[in-house]
């Protein structure tokens, strides 16, 4: 069953672009109570690989859980874990392929340190994607007070290692980055 939220964020459109395929390691971080991501990149990456549902809120894990079993999602893994302490997310360093920010940097207080987080989990050459909300008055979303504009988050990818392989719009409301990890 797909996520009304391919509406505004088209996941599969995302993966297309970053070349998203069977047997890859990757992390949802801040997965939300939906999977939004979290349930199309484990069809795609099929069961010789793994999706990281990571999540700070243990009632939105269980609903990732509770989903994963009920549709048949071996590939799944739940992971409680704060993004925002670099070294704490209990996933092995340099082992993932893609680490996704979907709709959660605007909620995120250390910015810096959650794409320290996602650095430390990534393979080199390994790609970290950021879908959020775009800085603008008057749309859907979160108050624009509370939005981060993509150029700032561009700056903070960079000191952290990363390389800005694409900016693009992701749909009428949400801009989407993505670096690659020198």
């Amino acid at each position: 069953m797909e996520h009304a939220g391919v509406a505004l964020v088209d996941p599969y459109k995302i993966f297309e672009k970053i070349g998203l395929s069977t047997g890859m390691r990757v992390a949802d971080l801040g997965c939300g109570r939906t999977g939004h991501f979290v349930f199309p990149a484990a069809r795609i990456i099929n069961d010789g690989g793994v999706v990281y549902a990571v999540d700070i809120l243990k009632e939105v894990l269980e609903n990732i859980k509770s989903r994963s079993r009920t549709e048949g999602y071996d590939n799944v893994q739940i992971i409680w874990s704060n993004i925002e302490l670099v070294g704490k997310t209990p996933v092995p360093p340099q082992s993932l392929d893609v680490c996704f920010f979907v709709n959660v940097m605007f909620q995120v207080k250390e910015k810096l340190a959650a794409l320290q987080e996602a650095t430390r989990l990534l393979k080199t050459g390994g790609k970290v994607v950021v879908v959020d909300w775009q800085k603008k008055v008057g749309t859907l979303g979160p108050d624009v007070e509370a939005l981060i504009d993509h150029t700032k988050l561009t700056s903070l990818g960079e000191s952290c290692g990363l390389q800005l392989a694409e900016d693009f719009s992701a749909g009428d409301y949400h801009f989407c980055l993505i670096f690659n990890k020198l």
